[in-house]
């Protein structure tokens, strides 16, 4: 059973959740946020408000400190009340926002009075999983509500906000739509045979599967740069000792976070910051120069450079463009090769030679810098994917990977003559991939598409 499916068959919950909204620590604002049936009826004791809460309108006034058992209180704090009523807020149900001044002793006292007046502590995403279960948003809307809060670059929030508004949802419909309808087709003409409904052609099933399958095709190649924009990625600066690696990493990081003198192997250890570059979070690492150490501290610097260099998603090779070609760059270009990689001229200030294929940077001018960064966003895909409805971890991965495995399957069965009636279950199969990231399709909205495209029994 799906996720979406297992959530399908749960009822909305009745009872009314309350937990504070804001992040842990003292502020200027906090919040405390009531959602379910009763969340102004249990809050109505500790309020004394100037004017009676209306639906989306902010109402001032006094959260007042009430003992169990009585009826008035003494002035908590002053707050702002706002009410959000059902369906028209986030979770669908009715939803009180009371927003005190940030001391945790204050909102924590909001809390426990709501407690015990008939509000129970919210779990962790219960709010959001009750938006999802009333039909707000879907599976893909509430893990970008977690992209967003954890994005670290404008441009995670944006896409997060994206997604947020459906995006990748609005990319999968259109082909779930052709699915569904395929399947209602294939039904019709199993079930109803003797209404004239006509048995599918095999040559229009495999174009219909072709054109399901290829939008879901390339709705998983997305993943590659969907998955660097949500977690990052990891790049490794390496190169011979004095190549200029930490001045690079330096302007890159723009502030002098390296150690950078003219002696060779002046780092011996991995020196790493996290940087945005075309809004993508990047981990950067300053590596030792790479040759035959002279101790074992530069030893074991050494080593560990060439594991952070195993381990990185992107190495960056500097070259000296001040020096002779060495026979040790074209050993390291040869050991990079296979993997995604930018070479790099440096020094290009003085220069006796470029290396072919790299771009030339000067890290004491700047020259170069622009586009090196610009190269690092191209390599993950940033200059040509599209920015709306790209899948962004792992399970959404999946999902579409199994959609597409029901497709394969139903595409061989079709070519060795398998029945219809088999022929669906590939098809469901597919279908359910796409039903984990957007909700579940029913028997019934089969049924009804069937009924509504063919004339039964006419």
């Amino acid at each position: 059973m799906s996720h979406a499916e297992r959530y399908a068959v749960r009822e909305a919950p009745q009872d009314t959740i309350v937990a504070i909204s804001t992040p842990p620590g003292r502020g200027g604002i906090g919040i405390v946020r009531l959602s379910g049936p009763d969340a102004k009826s249990i809050a109505a004791p500790i309020l004394r408000l100037r004017h009676p809460l209306a639906a989306g309108h902010a109402r001032f006034g006094d959260v007042l400190s009430v003992p169990v058992g009585e009826a008035d209180g003494e002035k908590l704090d002053e707050i702002v009340a706002t009410l959000f009523a059902a369906p028209n807020s986030y979770t669908g149900e009715d939803v009180l926002e009371i927003a005190a001044h940030g001391a945790p002793v204050i909102l924590e006292a909001i809390v426990q009075q709501c407690v015990a007046a008939g509000a129970r502590l919210a779990h962790p995403g219960e709010f959001t999983e009750r938006a999802f279960l009333s039909g707000r948003i879907d599976l893909t809307q509430a893990e970008a509500v977690r992209d967003l809060i954890d994005s670290q670059t404008l441009h995670q929030a944006r896409i997060a906000a994206q997604q947020m508004e459906g995006a990748l949802a609005r990319r999968i419909q259109p082909v779930k739509v052709a699915l569904v309808e395929l399947i209602a087709a294939l039904e019709a003409g199993i079930d109803f045979a003797e209404d004239d409904i006509d048995v599918m052609p095999g040559e229009i099933i495999a174009k219909k599967l072709d054109a399901v399958r290829e939008p879901l095709t390339q709705l998983a190649a997305s993943f590659a740069y969907g998955r660097i924009v949500r977690d990052g990625l990891t790049l490794a600066i390496v190169g011979r000792p004095n190549a200029g690696k930490s001045s690079l990493f330096n302007r890159l990081v723009e502030r002098e976070r390296a150690i950078v003198t003219a002696a060779p192997g002046t780092t011996r250890d991995l020196v790493t910051e996290r940087v945005a570059i075309g809004g993508i979070p990047v981990e950067l690492i300053d590596t030792a120069g790479l040759r035959e150490g002279v101790d074992e501290a530069e030893n074991l610097g050494i080593a560990k450079s060439r594991e952070a260099m195993a381990d990185a998603d992107i190495v960056l090779l500097v070259l000296d463009a001040s020096q002779p070609p060495h026979a040790g760059d074209e050993l390291l270009r040869e050991s990079i090769a296979s993997r995604p990689h930018i070479i790099v001229s440096n020094k290009s200030d003085l220069a006796l030679a470029y290396a072919a294929n790299s771009i030339h940077t000067s890290a004491l001018t700047g020259e170069g810098i622009a586009a090196l960064r610009d190269t690092i966003v191209s390599l993950v895909g940033g200059g040509s994917q599209a920015e709306t409805g790209m899948l962004t971890n792992l399970r959404q991965r999946e999902a579409i990977e199994g959609a597409l495995r029901g497709l394969a399957s139903a595409q061989s069965a079709l070519a060795a003559g398998t029945p219809h009636e088999m022929l669906l279950l590939d098809i469901y199969a597919a279908l359910r991939g796409l039903d984990a990231l957007t909700g579940a399709t029913t028997a019934d909205d089969v049924l009804n598409l069937i009924f509504s495209s063919f004339c039964i029994g006419k």
